[in-house]
């Protein structure tokens, strides 16, 4: 009996998943939703969580699984507190859900490497180190994207992801490098005024890029960044360059390792990739992904919902892979959440990307049924 019950009970998950697999290639739709860390859910409510999820048109889950300072999988290279995707990863697939492991990328938080490879970390146009003064919040302790010993560190992580089975993929987060401008709603919070870049948040002055980058224009750039030299060729070049540390990172490292076994790859990017490349200096316009994610968080740049759809259609229209608009759905009525969605899909994203699900209620769940 106890056979024919768990033969009766793989028919039904196989049908689950024929079923949503049916379902995406018909509308050729994708919806995803992050979910943050929460180790003390119990086993039913995630079963009840993916239910509603899959009843509500959502195909792909992005749950935290690495958070700068601690793996939520079964690590050999970082400190791991729980086994939480193992947990999850059965009751997702039950439902038919893709699970993609969020991972934070650039931010170490991870005791070991802070003492023994201080030099492994970002610094701006002032000389100071994000691993002694990180910018904004503690935890903005960023390494340098492009030294080697750290592209490597980095692609370790997504080598043990990717090599999980039942994984779907690995999903970057903070792939770039700190806010050289925050979105202006943010302004007020943090009691500071971007109407440029300021050497305080311009990072990418390591002594190592600092090397790289004079071998190839015989300048050191923090004269750039510093002020003491104004030169528009120079400071395009070396403005191209802090683009090129994190898509040397990505397209020669993270990708590679991710569809080396079989897995696909996306990111969470910043709007654009326009206004990406001079917030964050993320040329996500080259990243060589299978999915993109752009935060449009529209609230935060004090804009409405059109500006989601204009952001959408810039992203489309860049990149030649599918583009789930991320919508931040925190306090978000119900007839915003609506509106918000609609204008995502009619600037030509492939679907969309909830963050996150605590921020989602029964009428928004009822939203997301009807589209």
């Amino acid at each position: 009996m106890g056979a024919a019950a768990l033969g009766a009970q793989s028919l039904d998950a196989m049908r689950t998943r024929a079923q949503a697999s049916a379902g995406t290639q018909t509308t050729g739709r994708k919806n995803w939703v992050w979910i943050t860390l929460n180790v003390d859910r119990p086993v039913e409510e995630w079963k009840r969580l993916f239910a509603t999820m899959r009843a509500s048109h959502v195909q792909a889950i992005l749950p935290e699984i690495y958070d700068g300072r601690l793996a939520y999988f079964p690590s050999q290279h970082l400190p791991v507190k729980m086994d939480l995707l193992g947990r999850i990863l059965p009751l997702a697939r039950s439902e038919g859900l893709e699970v993609h492991a969020w991972m934070w990328s650039m931010p170490c938080m991870v005791p070991e490497i802070i003492h023994k490879h201080p030099d492994w970390y970002n610094v701006n146009a002032k000389g100071q180190s994000a691993v002694d003064k990180p910018a904004y919040v503690d935890y903005y302790k960023f390494l340098d994207p492009g030294r080697p010993e750290v592209r490597e560190w980095v692609q370790a992580t997504v080598t043990e992801l990717a090599a999980i089975p039942e994984l779907t993929g690995v999903h970057l987060d903070y792939i770039r490098h700190p806010d050289a401008i925050l979105p202006k709603g943010l302004w007020s919070k943090y009691k500071i005024v971007q109407d440029k870049v300021y050497p305080d948040y311009d990072y990418g002055y390591t002594a190592y890029e600092r090397r790289q980058f004079k071998k190839k224009s015989g300048l050191d750039p923090m004269k750039l960044g510093s002020g003491q030299l104004k030169d528009e060729q120079l400071e395009k070049a070396w403005f191209e360059f802090q683009l090129d540390m994190v898509v040397g990172l990505v397209n020669d490292y993270l990708v590679p390792a991710a569809h080396a076994k079989g897995k696909q790859i996306s990111a969470a990017v910043f709007p654009g990739p326009s206004l990406a490349r001079t917030m964050v200096r993320q040329d996500w316009g080259r990243f060589q992904l299978d999915a993109f994610l752009p935060m449009l968080y529209h609230v935060f740049y004090e804009a409405g919902p059109e500006w989601v759809r204009a952001q959408t259609r810039e992203g489309v229209a860049t990149v030649k892979k599918p583009v789930y608009s991320g919508l931040f759905v925190h306090g978000m009525k119900v007839e915003d959440f609506d509106r918000t969605v609609h204008m995502a899909l009619d600037g030509g994203a492939s679907g969309v990307s909830l963050f996150s699900a605590d921020g989602m209620d029964a009428a928004k769940w009822q939203t997301m049924r009807k589209l």
